[in-house]
């Protein structure tokens, strides 16, 4: 409610549903015109009878394709003459339909039906107000979207009681005692219990919410005590009685299931917000500790290559990584990429590891790989650790060595298999301690975004080292 406006749509949609259905439901029970007239040969109360049932559902269709279908069509196409049609013509329809009950059921004789146009002019009065709500709380640099619904709930509900005091020769008066002093009550006992009694006993407050607790029921009963004094009415003490009853066995109860469920439902929501937080920070610190790591790879590549060969190969080898920082600058950000951008960017590596090493009779590289379903989106730099790792530890210059990766596509999913020689580093050599930045950041990035949607297996021996990754790259 702090955060965002309400869909206000919907709840005047329910709210002013909800009052129509009273209205007509009680009518046709009997509420206002006893229902023993029908077939008893009185026409005018017959008439009276049907007029009480048709007049409010003509007002009510007349707010739903106004409300529901009209004012929406103009929200999405700013078409004012179109607004102004329709309008017009759901006015006049409505108003010719209402005219005809209200004459032929003697309520009056008067075309220019008083209740009908007070009806219009709340309705246009009711728009007016809320445009006024909208600039003067959303549209500043930092939108009151608290002031706004509470403001905008407070103004609905304002209207909806002025139009029932204009409607009430349609329906019985208990609807507008429910609508004028039950509901307000209700809610005002709601917000009590909740602030007052609920909260302070979540805290620990339990003395305080007691008191609290039964100061409610005292103030209920002096009440309804001293309107029985003043108008000398017994009864009303009575209704008091069955009021803090319903209030304790009922309504307290009820508002109690309720605030636990919309704690329980807050909860919930902030232990969501944190996991995504916790999530997204890992995301990034994993991919910020993934990119310097390879970076500095590649360019020792680059060196080792400008010192052995001629510029024509060193030029070619600056094109490929060219194309791979262009490739970590502008996607590796993103969420997810085409397959086929990671798939390039993993041969321009391997092609530059290639160049750095073709010249070596002991060296054995291959990359084998099916294109032809490699379609779908991927999160970027999840393989380039494996093949990287592959060759960091898997070539020597003075051993025989050998990296064999085979990349397929099936229909949704990647299969990854690299296999590579081992060269296992001396204790002194710097390389030892760092061996482990890319694999452990790559295997939590998996469980985070690929969860239940991968299969990883890695397996080694005095001298080979095996890794075996499948995604599941859609959703099931």
């Amino acid at each position: 409610m702090k955060e965002r406006a309400l869909q206000f749509k919907q709840t005047e949609w329910w709210m002013v549903s909800g009052v129509f259905f009273l209205i007509i439901l009680t009518n046709i029970l009997g509420g206002k015109i006893s229902i023993g007239y029908i077939g008893g040969g009185e026409f005018d109360q017959m008439a009276q009878y049907f007029s009480t049932i048709f007049i409010p559902a003509i007002l009510f269709t007349a707010f739903y394709f106004m409300h529901m279908k009209v004012a929406p069509i103009y929200i999405t196409d700013r078409k004012t003459w179109k607004l102004i049609l329709l309008s017009l013509l759901i006015f006049i329809l409505s108003w010719l339909a209402t005219g005809a009950f209200y004459i032929g059921a003697d309520w009056g004789q008067d075309m220019f039906i008083p209740f009908y146009f007070a009806a219009v002019a709340l309705y246009m009065g009711y728009m007016f107000v809320v445009s006024f709500l909208k600039k003067a709380t959303l549209a500043q640099t930092t939108p009151n979207y608290l002031g706004y619904n509470i403001s905008r709930l407070v103004v609905l509900y304002v209207f909806l009681l002025t139009f029932l005091f204009k409607f009430h020769r349609f329906f019985h008066e208990l609807i507008l005692i429910i609508y004028a002093i039950v509901v307000p009550s209700l809610i005002a006992i709601f917000i009590y219990n909740y602030f007052l009694v609920y909260r302070k006993k979540q805290t620990g407050q339990n003395k305080a919410s007691k008191i609290y607790y039964w100061l409610l029921i005292v103030l209920m009963g002096a009440i309804f005590f001293t309107i029985t004094a003043a108008s000398g009415d017994e009864e009303i003490l009575l209704v008091g009685l069955v009021a803090i009853a319903l209030l304790v066995l009922v309504i307290n109860p009820i508002s109690n299931a309720l605030f636990n469920k919309y704690q329980g439902y807050i909860e919930k929501m902030d232990e969501l917000n944190v996991q995504l937080v916790e999530k997204t920070t890992d995301l990034k610190q994993l991919r910020n500790q993934i990119n310097p790591h390879f970076l500095f790879n590649a360019l020792n590549t680059i060196y080792g290559i400008s010192l052995q060969e001629t510029a024509e190969k060193t030029a070619e080898s600056i094109q490929k990584l060219g194309d791979m920082m262009r490739f970590m600058l502008h996607e590796n950000t993103q969420e997810a990429i085409p397959l086929d951008r990671e798939i390039d960017y993993l041969i321009n590596y391997v092609d530059l590891q290639q160049l750095r090493i073709e010249a070596q009779e002991n060296i054995t590289i291959e990359f084998s790989r099916k294109d032809e379903h490699c379609k779908g989106n991927i999160a970027p730099m999840l393989l380039i650790p494996f093949i990287e790792n592959a060759f960091k530890h898997g070539i020597s210059l003075q051993k025989k060595s050998w990296v064999r990766i085979n990349l397929r596509c099936l229909e949704g999913s990647l299969h990854l298999d690299i296999h590579n020689s081992i060269h296992r580093k001396n204790e002194d050599d710097p390389e030892r301690v760092h061996s482990g930045i890319g694999l452990p950041n790559v295997k939590q990035r998996l469980q985070l975004l690929y969860p239940s949607r991968h299969e990883l297996v890695i397996r080694e021996n005095d001298r080979e080292y095996f890794v075996h990754l499948s995604i599941q790259l859609n959703k099931s």
